[in-house]
């Protein structure tokens, strides 16, 4: 008589079959991390949204969302060129992503504003990658992963070039972390304290564009969008301080990849649709919470009598203020 622990048991070793999470979390999590797949996908996934986690940061504060955005499809077109010449599609990524961040990085100032130029340049790039997989006469399926993520397919050598990646950035971002701050603050007031703006601004594009080639192995150039700003965007609401909001941005993001990990490994659905679910409806919630927040302080404000202090030349009377 076959039981239904033995059915559960057959079909767990199947690929795409699971017997679902238990209340055991320990349990569950060791059985995630006892295929080699899922091991790979969470050491590479950590490692890529650390780094899309605290890039996003500023590139939520210098205003360079849709820059990033356009910098995920035109790595598409390198990703296709690079399976057209028998490459690394993430090769062909990080090349081409770097050569238009550089490009954007060149602009400076005059990068805002362009959006119409950006927005050309991204549907020109998404045509020349189509064109790209066209000429292909294999299996572009590589190429095709690139535009949704293919994190569950990432080899131990992609892990740890991812890895060793995400060390140089981070190590690099540390380095200009000051000078950065401050430029993305107030460009003219660093300029005219002596910090190079235009290096920084290039130096940074081109960390953005390695932050992109890794996190497309997450969610896809595509979707891309949702692990690179949603968490700087949501740490920005809710921290007042740059290092408490670089902090908290970098755990969303990697928050958000182990949860979507997690529920792809349980469900049929892929890791990318999770990401940006998550990443959706985490800023929802911190708008929310920001707007609650604000009206609640207006209340107190205003059912709370102002105090004038002896040396101001203030009068108070009950709510009123009234400035001699």
């Amino acid at each position: 008589m076959i039981t239904t622990a033995a059915v559960a048991a057959l079909f767990s070793q199947v690929p795409g079959f699971t017997t679902g999470p238990g209340w055991n979390l320990v349990a569950d999590i060791q059985d995630m991390l006892s295929f080699a797949f899922m091991r790979n996908a969470f050491a590479a996934g950590t490692a890529s949204a650390i780094v899309a986690g605290l890039v996003g940061y500023f590139v939520v504060l210098r205003g360079s969302s849709f820059a990033a955005h356009a910098i995920s499809h035109i790595g598409f077109a390198g990703a296709a060129g690079a399976v057209l010449l028998g490459l690394n599609p993430v090769l062909g990524v990080a090349a081409l992503s770097l050569v238009a961040s550089a490009g954007m990085g060149m602009l400076g100032k005059r990068l805002r504003g362009r959006d119409v130029v950006i927005g050309l340049i991204m549907a020109a790039s998404l045509g020349l990658g189509y064109l790209f997989i066209s000429l292909y006469t294999g299996n572009a399926q590589n190429a095709y992963a690139i535009l949704f993520g293919q994190i569950f397919g990432i080899t131990t050598g992609a892990v740890l070039i991812t890895i060793g990646t995400s060390v140089i950035v981070l190590a690099l971002l540390a380095a200009i972390y000051r000078p950065l701050l401050f430029a993305s603050l107030d460009e003219e007031v660093a300029q005219a304290r002596g910090i190079p703006v235009g290096a920084i601004g290039i130096g940074f594009m081109l960390l953005m564009a390695l932050a992109v080639s890794e996190a497309v192995q997450v969610s896809g150039v595509l979707l891309i969008f949702a692990l690179l700003v949603a968490p700087g965007a949501i740490a920005e609401r809710i921290a007042r301080r740059p290092a408490t909001a670089l902090a908290l941005s970098g755990s969303l993001a990697v928050l958000i990849t182990w949860i979507s990990l997690a529920l792809s490994y349980y469900t049929p659905y892929p890791v990318s649709f999770y990401v940006t679910s998550l990443a959706f409806a985490g800023y929802l919630a911190a708008r929310a919470w920001t707007a609650w927040a604000g009206h609640a302080g207006r209340g107190r404000r205003l059912a709370s009598p102002r105090q004038a202090h002896p040396d101001a030349g203030m009068q108070t009377r009950g709510t009123a203020t009234v400035r001699l």
